[in-house]
């Protein structure tokens, strides 16, 4: 064996990369959950409700008048503005949640079952928009969607005569049907003519509502009999859905109607080769249709699907909210806020289902914050809308408090070279 073989055998083995350590594993992690689009959304609430504590106490007559000698006495105004921001927020969680002011647990939680009862038009509807956007779908004609699936569930409601189970079902099944329908026409529309779903969509409200304001003018259409008024009658008590925790409670059972609904979206867009195909068409129309899938059905079905759930909205805004006759105006927004819902939820079913009912909350506590703090109402409207802003800009919100993006590494630090200088 030669000299330069046997230095060869003893010089030592370069090391191989090991595998990724299980701590920078979980750093790997760490960041992804503190940068994700969940900590983004629950960041972009809670900057909103800042927002909204400068306006409160902008527009606090207390804190205005306590400004005026801020700098001889700048605990007046300090107090002034917690005594205004604590009392409106304090207003808005009893309004929502539960009222520490009442008598016992059962009487306090009331709030709770209200912001529910808000919430559940706003889930589903919120459901439709979001399975739109996921196959790359803007469907902003909720409002229409919801009047016409309205105005037939309100028809079934009042003017057929059914047994008590049997009435409810058919008035939800010819509710969804019409929303279906409806959502149905812009999908039929972008797949065989190219038509652009948000420019159909708005038209199609317009078209909606004309109509059903036609049909509530009409007598032996949609109009009460011996009214000029242009509303409907009274909804038979066979076709309201019935209430889930007793007369005391508007908890009714059209939120299990948003459960399922969640449940159902949850299963088709995770567990279904449908909810396969709406992805993949999301993620990459072309792509799609090089695999083989026809992107053109896939709007239809994504558009029959959403009309169906938003068009759910309107069937419980008609026979849990308003049994006593609607009007034109049955979808009170509805349609508009559903697409914040969806995306505050990111088009994830239990994400919109969590922003659903923080939205509801908003409804209910907003009125309680009017009621007995004074606070307009609109406040609660520009906390929703700048919670979308910073939905809208990730990287503002991560600017802000200095988050990682998702799925990058760690800086690592460089090593310090030494030059080594020869003693002369």
């Amino acid at each position: 064996m030669s000299e330069t073989t046997a230095e060869a055998e003893k010089a030592p083995v370069p090391a191989t990369p090991s595998e990724p350590k299980d701590d920078q594993r979980w750093s790997q992690a760490m960041r992804d959950i503190v940068g994700g689009n969940a900590m983004i959304s629950v960041l972009a609430v809670f900057l909103a409700l800042v927002v909204g504590a400068v306006l409160i106490a902008f527009t606090d007559e207390q804190v205005q008048e306590t400004a005026g000698y801020f700098f001889s006495r700048p605990g007046d105004m300090l107090g002034a503005v917690w005594q205004a921001v604590s009392g409106a927020y304090g207003a808005l969680f009893q309004g929502s949640i539960y009222n520490f002011r009442r008598d016992g647990f059962l009487a306090g939680i009331k709030p709770l079952t209200d912001t529910l009862v808000y919430a559940t038009p706003l889930i589903v509807a919120g459901l439709g928009v979001g399975l739109a956007f996921r196959v790359g779908m803007f469907n902003i004609g909720g409002r229409g969607q919801m009047l016409i699936a309205a105005a037939g569930a309100g028809w079934v409601g009042f003017a057929l005569d059914l047994p008590p189970v049997l009435h409810l079902i058919v008035a939800v099944l010819v509710g969804i049907i019409g929303g279906a329908i409806w959502g149905g026409i812009v999908g039929l529309l972008k797949a065989r003519t190219g038509a652009h779903e948000v420019i159909v969509t708005i038209m199609l409200n317009y078209v909606a509502l004309y109509l059903i304001s036609f049909l509530l003018r009409t007598p032996g259409a949609l109009q009460a009999p011996g009214s000029n008024n242009p509303k409907t009658p009274a909804m038979k008590e066979t076709a309201i859905f019935p209430d889930l925790l007793g007369p005391q409670y508007n908890l009714h059972a059209g939120f299990l109607t948003a459960i399922a609904a969640t449940i159902f979206v949850w299963w088709l867009l995770n567990r279904s080769s449908l909810g396969f195909q709406f992805r993949a068409v999301g993620e990459n129309p072309n792509a799609a249709l090089v695999a083989g899938i026809n992107v053109k059905n896939i709007y239809v079905y994504t558009m029959l699907i959403a009309g169906g759930l938003v068009g759910l909205a309107g069937v419980n805004q008609v026979l849990g909210t308003v049994t006593t006759g609607f009007s034109s105006g049955i979808d009170a927004g509805i349609g508009f806020d559903a697409i914040t819902v969806a995306l505050l939820g990111r088009s994830k079913p239990v994400g919109i289902f969590v922003a659903g009912v923080l939205f509801g909350a908003f409804k209910a506590g907003g009125f309680s914050m009017q009621a007995a703090e004074g606070i307009p109402i609109d406040i609660v409207l520009v906390v929703q809308s700048v919670i979308v802003l910073f939905i809208a800009a990730p990287p503002l919100v991560r600017a802000i408090f200095r988050l990682p993006t998702p799925g990058t590494a760690p800086r690592r630090q460089l090593p310090i070279v030494t030059k080594e200088v020869k003693a002369k």
